[in-house]
């Protein structure tokens, strides 16, 4: 059986904050909270664990770690609409609403550790 994808943790110093910024951008809730918390979302799920939670679980796991390099992908049905949403919310935009040559009509944001979010739809 080939590998089935369920989901990813983030790791951060605040889970709570992190959890709720995702729950924004998202229109999701948020289940638990420090140490761990995760947003449902179709096709899995997205949790956050704390870094000192790992480092109690797994003494050393966290040497080396860094946040903000990554890029979470998310397909939405408006990216326009959820452009002027994100900027009410007073989210800080870093590319606003672009269609690429190879389709994709994107939004990108960071959330609060420097990860980038691309909410995308297909053009």
């Amino acid at each position: 059986m080939q590998p089935h994808f369920t989901g990813t943790s983030l790791i951060t110093d605040d889970v709570p904050a992190l959890a709720a910024f995702y729950a924004a951008v998202l229109d999701a809730d948020v289940e638990g909270g420090a140490p761990f918390a995760r947003v449902l979302i179709p096709g899995a799920v997205l949790s956050f664990d704390s870094t000192q939670g790992m480092e109690s679980m797994v003494p050393g796991a966290m040497a080396g770690a860094a946040g903000g390099g990554f890029t979470l992908e998310f397909q939405v049905t408006d990216v326009d609409a959820r452009h002027e949403r994100l900027l009410a919310q007073g989210i800080e935009i870093l590319k606003p609403p672009t269609t690429q040559p190879w389709g994709r009509r994107s939004v990108w944001l960071r959330d609060p550790d420097g990860n980038i979010i691309n909410l995308y739809q297909e053009a």
